[in-house]
């Protein structure tokens, strides 16, 4: 069963929170906004929650069977609330947190859609132009026969022919890509470039950190241990080499380590937000200073996203000018050559 996205927790979390602090009993919240829900995943799960929970069983236990469509982070959450009786804070936290990792998502398909368009259309028009200007050609210079309206309706096959041999290629990519993926190896690979590559590396590094930060806030905050949230704070990132960082840190932790102490060698955590974590340690107000430090990378990450964006549309444009300008150069060295041929010389 589908995964329940980011997109439609956003809302069940802040209308179960809502509900529930206005001294609605959870059992009821949870049937009430299945029931007003749009997207029937949503509904499916919720009422059948609801259902269990009027059976007698706990909420833990009755989101733990909805396992294939929640996320352990926050199944975890939800129990860690029902524990501490802080469910109604843990509901809001929540909903704050799945917000911001909405946010994260939209800043990130927003800012390459430009990107993208620009790529797309350079492969299609530079693709057809180079062709068009060879058909251009023969007919002009006379050689090779194929010019004239039939020369182009010809070309059209053949161009036809020829991106579907290319979209049968990304279509191939593609299956791998996704059979990579099953195996869990795809993160991996793709982790490399989004990781070590300037300019995808500094964004991928700080919204992961954003997103590790605001995990470990709402887990420590719910009583989790620390080893545990350190643990699944990292999964949460969804960045394997961002995670095997994160991960040295626990160690120093069993050993009686500060979190300060225990992520010195984390080559990943600024000083900011080792300064941030020892504030927070020395005052008490740990999840308060996680929230600030999450808060900040999730900042710093969108300046680095536009930047990145920037950038990347600057070499774009670059190439496609660098591509008209080949084209152009082909051109009439083809039309030169065809010329000189023609005259025998």
């Amino acid at each position: 069963m589908a995964k329940l996205s980011t997109k439609s927790l956003v809302p069940v979390c802040r209308q179960l929170a809502i509900a529930y602090e206005a001294g609605i009993p959870i059992t009821q919240a949870i049937s009430h906004v299945g029931s007003q829900s749009k997207d029937k995943n949503v509904r499916r799960v919720l009422n059948t929650i609801a259902q269990d929970l009027s059976s007698g069983s706990t909420l833990a236990d009755a989101a733990q069977k909805q396992s294939d469509s929640m996320s352990p982070f926050l199944i975890q959450l939800l129990a860690s609330g029902e524990t501490s009786g802080k469910l109604d804070v843990m509901l809001t936290d929540l909903a704050d947190y799945y917000e911001d990792r909405l946010a994260m998502q939209r800043s990130i398909v927003s800012a390459l859609i430009y990107p993208c368009f620009l790529l797309t259309a350079a492969w299609f028009i530079g693709s057809f132009t180079y062709g068009i200007i060879n058909v251009a050609l023969s007919g002009f210079t006379g050689n090779g026969g194929g010019g004239g309206i039939q020369g182009i309706q010809e070309y059209i096959g053949v161009y036809i022919g020829f991106q579907i041999k290319a979209m049968t290629v990304l279509a191939l990519f593609i299956v791998i890509a996704l059979l990579l993926s099953k195996l869990g190896l795809l993160r991996w690979v793709t982790g490399i470039v989004s990781t070590f590559v300037w300019p995808f590396s500094t964004v991928t590094r700080k919204f992961g950190m954003a997103r590790f930060f605001r995990s470990l806030s709402l887990m420590l905050s719910s009583g989790l241990n620390v080893v545990h949230s350190i643990k699944k704070s990292a999964e949460v990132t969804g960045n394997p080499y961002i995670e095997r960082d994160l991960l040295q840190a626990i160690p120093h932790v069993q050993n009686g380590a500060t979190l300060v102490e225990a992520f010195a060698d984390s080559r990943l955590m600024t000083p900011l937000a080792r300064e941030m974590l020892a504030i927070g340690e020395v005052s008490g107000k740990l999840d308060e200073q996680l929230n600030k430090a999450a808060q900040y990378h999730f900042n710093d990450a969108n300046e680095a996203l536009k930047r990145a964006v920037q950038i990347l549309t600057y070499m774009m444009m670059t190439g496609i000018f660098l591509l008209v300008g080949a084209l152009v150069v082909y051109f009439w060295v083809k039309l030169y050559g065809g010329m000189m041929d023609g005259l025998g010389i």
